[in-house]
This record gives structure tokens, sequence and C-alpha cells, in this order.
């Protein structure tokens, strides 16, 4: 067992769900959430404080922070856009708020309607108001690329990441927004942003829009990065990103993490029977894959012939592999 531990945070109602077409049913929310506060997660983003008018799907906010059961040892955070999110986000005893801006000015446009400097005096704003109260995470959007404006330098994500220490914040999450990262970047990334920010909470947010999620989280890890983002099944995505699949998948990265010796915190096969519910809650597949196939250690019974054969020590009658199916 690798004596580092690893600590994971749950995106899936947040992020995951904002994106679904069809509202998730408020009790169905709930029933999850509870669910998954017995798998052993650091902390759940539970949902946002947003305007109702802007994500439909998490005008239930309120509702859902308040009925929720508050497992001892999980952190229950919320996303939160603006001043009037923030209030609402210390009315519902939330354990931690995550702010949002993007390092590419391009997107941060598209996405939030604004410039960076105007994003960044608001989000200040909002660090001014909890004053201490409750801890304050930035995530910080296509850290690792755009998908306008291409390569985000790396000194500019390091600059804005300095400006929000600079406010006394406890936590920067690098976010991988639209799936653009590869191992040799994510390497050189945490390497720097380890140096740079000491005291803080670095947490890494990858997407696996380009099937590189599970790289991009092993090169953290060896990189000595210990907090991760993820999303049940693999939900969530983009809509800046044409043809993104989705956050990495928090049972798969999970699954690799433990099969690998690291100390994950989680009850792997509890996590599993409430990702085999995703299908159901969001009425379509999922792009999880542990959930599907099974865990490694999970065997399978032979074939009966091939049963037959062991039993009777009759090996030597098997067929040879070129007589055989040829199945690689």
């Amino acid at each position: 067992m690798n004596a580092e531990r690893i600590f994971f945070n749950e995106v899936a109602t947040r992020d995951g769900f904002q994106i679904e077409p069809l509202f998730i049913p408020t009790d169905t929310k709930v029933a999850l959430l509870d669910a998954l506060s017995d798998c052993g997660y650091a902390k759940i983003e539970v949902t946002s404080f947003v305007s109702p008018k802007a994500i439909p799907m998490l005008r239930d906010a309120e509702e859902v922070m308040g009925r929720i059961r508050r497992v001892p040892g999980v952190e229950y955070t919320v996303l939160v856009p603006n001043m009037r999110g923030a209030e609402r986000a210390l009315e519902s005893r939330a354990d931690e708020l995550n702010l949002v801006m993007s390092v590419s000015e391009t997107h941060n446009l598209a996405n939030l309607r604004m410039p960076r400097e105007k994003s960044f005096a608001a989000l200040a704003d909002v660090v001014r108001l909890v004053n201490g109260r409750t801890p304050v995470n930035v995530s910080l959007s296509c850290s690792f690329g755009c998908p306008m404006e291409g390569d985000v330098p790396l000194e500019e994500v390091l600059r804005w990441g300095e400006r929000f220490a600079a406010l006394g914040v406890r936590g920067l999450t690098l976010c991988d927004t639209t799936g653009m990262a590869q191992p040799a970047q994510v390497t050189r990334m945490v390497e720097l942003a380890q140096q740079r920010f000491p005291a803080l909470q670095l947490t890494l947010h990858f997407h696996n829009t380009r099937g590189m999620g599970l790289a991009n989280v092993l090169a953290s890890v060896q990189g000595g990065i210990r907090r991760f983002d993820g999303s049940l099944g693999g939900l969530g995505g983009c809509p800046y990103a044409p043809g993104a699949s989705g956050n990495i998948s928090s049972e798969d990265a999970l699954h690799m993490l433990d099969a690998m010796g690291y100390d994950t915190g989680m009850d792997i096969d509890k996590l599993l029977a409430v990702a085999r519910q995703m299908p159901g809650i969001v009425g379509h597949e999922v792009p999880g894959q542990v959930a599907k196939a099974g865990r490694i250690t999970e065997l399978h019974a032979p074939p009966a012939e091939v049963s037959a054969l062991l039993q009777a020590g009759a090996l030597e009658l098997a067929p040879s592999p070129a007589q055989g199916r040829g199945l690689v």
C-alpha cells in the first residue's frame, strides 16, 4: 500500500447534473447525495447557488442543502458565482464556497459574460464578504488550454492563482475544463504550482474529452498532487468544448488508484453500487467503465467445457491456441 492518501471530491450533482436536459427530482438528488456521503469522499460539491433562470436543474439548491444527511468528515461544498450566491450559500451552511473564473479571456467572456478583471473583482468581493467564516476555494477554468484561444501560458495561470492566494483563499483548483491537457504538460504544471502555492490545498480537475483523463490523473499523482475532482459515471462537460464526454469518471479514477495501492479512503464496492444507479437517474448511458466491467479483482467462472477439462485433469486434450477462437 502506498503511504500517500488521496482525497477525492465528487462533483456529479453540480458539474455533472447542470448540463442534463431533464430535471432530476429533488428527492432523487438527496438520496444520491446521502449514498455518496457513505462512500468515503473528502468533499462533495452538492449544488450551485446560481440563478435558477440560468441553470434550472439546480433551482432546488436551498432545499437540497437543507435535506441532505451530513456525515462527519465530509465537506459539503457549493459553487458560488457572485455575492447573492455567496449569501445564499452561507445561509445554507455550506462547508466551503467554490468560486470560478477562467484564465482565458475568450472563455471567460463566453462562459461568464464578462472580462477576467471584472470576474476577479466580483469574486474578491465574495472573499471579503465571507471574511474567513467559511473556507473558499477558487477553480481556474481552462488552466490547460482554451478551445478558442489555444494554449494558455503556464505563467498566466500561476499569475491568477497568486492573485487569489493573496486574498487568503484556502484552496486552488486547476481545471482542464475542455479536456485539452496532456501528461507532460500536467507534470510541469503541478511541479510549478506546488512550488508557488505550498500553503494552499491544490486540486486537479480533469475532463476526459480526448481520452487522457486518467493518464493526467496518474501524472498528477506521480508529481505529488493528492486532491482530485471527479464526476460519478463521467457525467458533465463544457458547452464550449464540442464533443466533450464529461469529467473523468470518479469510480474509474478511484479504481485505478486503489488498484495501484494508494489509500483513497473510499469504499470502492459501495461506490460502484451507487455508480450503477446513474444511467437510471439521468435516463441515458454514462461514460464510466468500471461500473460496467467490474473491478479487476472480480473474476468470472470459466466456460463449462473448460471446467470439465480442469476437473478431469485432461488439459492435454484441450485445443491448442491455433485451434481456438484466436482471441487476443
